[in-house]
Parts: C-alpha cells; structure tokens; sequence
C-alpha cells in the first residue's frame, strides 16, 4: 500500500518551500519543517517533504533510496527518474553524495541549470563544527553535519571556483533542513 504524502499538499508545500527558501538565504541556519510524514525507509521526513516540494513532471530525479522510495517519490511527484546524477536537476544521497564534479554545473549563460543535491545526513547542529561564511551569512556561521564525507570540503572548494556554475545543497535531517548554496564558503571549524 502506497504510503501518504502531505495531508494538505498545497498549505504543506508551501510552508516546506518557505522553509526551503529562508535555508537558502541564510546558509547554515537550520529551520524546523513543520507538515509530518512517514515516508517509506530510508527517506526521513525532512527529506521526503522536500521531495514533495521541489520535484514535480519537469525535474529529473537521481535517487540512492530503493525501489520504495524511488516508487513512492514518483507517485508523489510524477518525476522522471534520470539513469546518473550526471542526467538530474535533483540528486538525492541517503547516503554519501555523488562527486560534486559529476553532477550538472549549469553554464555560464545558465546558472540555474546546476544541480540541486538533496542530502539526507545523520544529524544537523548548529553552532559548532564548519565555518560558514558568504552571501547571507553576516560574519560567519557555524554548522555541524554528521555524516560528511572525509573529501566533501575539498569538493566544495573545488566547485566555488566554477561560479556562478554550480550545485546548490539541501542538508534533511530528521525534520530539519539547511541550505548550502553555491556561493558558501566553508572551513573546519
């Protein structure tokens, strides 16, 4: 039996797409969803309100979730599922990341063609760990993201230099979210 999304998909949404705007404009903050999912495994709800959100008939969708998820996702959303991360508007990691450098960095003339990686990770907590700082963020921020790979700072650096190409990052963790556009800087904390 297919699991439920929201229970009032367009008030659900769009208090997600607030949620997901205000993380984008001030990158590192964590904000708290509030529309209550049970999405099937492993998708947290965070991240399936996201999904939910962001992805729609348009989008292509790389995902690592499973036949269920992957299932549950295009019943949601109508997506079609690409064959590579190289071939997704939206990348979905439940687990570690595609490389950055694989994923679509949008061009010169369009930007906004870049990638969007919906990262699900262990945990999200702010005031400590990275060093944030850039557009949005008045001196610097600091976040903590369990679950990042070892080289994923490197990567990060890696892809600044091809701004204003890029991908754009959704942090999901339980029901948090937070945001690390393409403009971010980070350092350890």
């Amino acid at each position: 039996m297919m699991r439920p999304g929201f229970s009032d998909p367009v008030l659900d949404a769009q208090s997600c797409f607030r949620a997901v705007l205000e993380a984008m404009s001030r990158p590192g903050r964590v904000q708290r969803l509030a529309p209550v999912l049970q999405p099937p495994a492993p998708l947290g709800p965070a991240t399936a309100a996201v999904l939910l959100t962001l992805v729609d008939a348009e989008t292509p969708l790389w995902l690592d979730a499973g036949a269920e998820a992957e299932e549950w996702v295009r019943f949601h959303c109508g997506c079609p599922i690409a064959a590579t991360p190289a071939e997704a508007a939206f990348v979905l990691a439940t687990g570690t990341p595609p490389d950055l450098a694989a994923l679509p960095q949008g061009a010169e003339e369009e930007p906004e063609a870049g990638a969007t990686l919906i990262w699900q990770v262990a945990a999200l907590e702010a005031g400590e760990g990275w060093r944030l700082s850039g557009p949005g963020i008045e001196r610097e921020h600091r976040l903590r993201v369990g679950g990042a790979p070892e080289g994923f700072r490197a990567a990060w650096a890696a892809q600044r230099g091809l701004y204003p190409r890029g991908v754009d990052v959704i942090l999901c963790a339980g029901e948090t979210i937070a945001a690390l556009p393409r403009t971010t800087r980070i350092e350890e904390g």
